[in-house]
């Protein structure tokens, strides 16, 4: 499979990480704005996690980055909120006013974003897929959705295929003499013809393919779920760690609501 680097999970995955994972991400999403002595906190527990974890801060915090395009869309919260008044612009014939209530509101959604991405970032490097889906299932979401991620991750590893062998084939039709240096192909509205159609080819080949795929499964006995060996029980130390962290994040939420 050429896309085995899009699934770098490593052993020793944990049932209650799920878990966790969601109650860290709701705590923070439920902390009101300005609750700094709760946000160090999480953030103690968020780095602490990435610590453990063994990623590396650089593999985590570089890829806790996408948060940023997301936190941008909270911007207009500097100058939309009402409160006192901290600095104000002109921009042609419209005055912005930067407010403190604005700032403290858009540097904890900014917060907030970036730990929860981190701890996100953790869950699905250090745990198995098929270990997420079973945690799915026994948190009773619904066995359609889980079906449906868990089609929709094992897809992208077919669709990735299927452009590695378009690539290859374009590569293959794409012939240049020795002797000719520079860039081979023709203009950029060229370019964008044959990437169009390649696009095209993909989506065709992808839609066949994915119907060969059904067709298969389903002459397997395939239900709506993927069904493997029974899995142990939890242990009695995962279920102790399992309350003491939900403990943990609910006193960190009471106290972000009372400061």
């Amino acid at each position: 499979m050429h896309a085995h680097f899009l699934d770098p999970y490593r052993d020793g995955a944990s049932p209650v990480k799920l878990p966790l994972a969601l109650a860290f991400i709701v705590t923070a999403a439920l902390l009101p704005p300005g609750a700094w002595p709760a946000y160090v906190l999480l953030f103690a527990v968020a780095l602490s996690v990435v610590i453990l974890s063994g990623l590396g801060l650089g593999y985590v915090y570089k890829r806790a980055l996408l948060a940023a395009p997301f936190v941008l869309a909270a911007l207009p919260l500097l100058f939309t909120v009402q409160g006192p008044a901290l600095l104000s612009f002109d921009i042609g014939p419209w005055t912005l006013t930067l407010t403190q209530p604005g700032l403290v509101r858009f540097v904890s959604v900014a917060l907030k974003s970036w730990l929860s991405v981190q701890v996100a970032i953790v869950l699905a490097a250090t745990t198995a897929f098929p270990d997420l889906l079973a945690a799915m299932r026994a948190l009773r979401l619904p066995r359609l959705l889980v079906a449906v991620v868990g089609l929709m991750w094992r897809y992208l590893f077919v669709l990735v295929d299927e452009v590695f062998r378009i690539m290859r084939a374009r590569d293959a039709r794409s012939g240049a003499p020795a002797e000719r240096a520079g860039r081979i192909g023709g203009s950029i509205p060229w370019r964008a013809k044959v990437t169009g159609g390649m696009a095209g080819n993909l989506m065709l080949r992808s839609f066949d393919r994915s119907e060969r795929i059904y067709a298969a499964m389903a002459s397997r006995g395939y239900d709506g779920e993927v069904r493997g060996l029974p899995r142990p029980p939890v242990p009695p130390l995962a279920w102790a760690a399992l309350a003491a962290g939900l403990l943990f994040l609910l006193l960190i939420l009471l106290l972000g609501l009372v400061s």
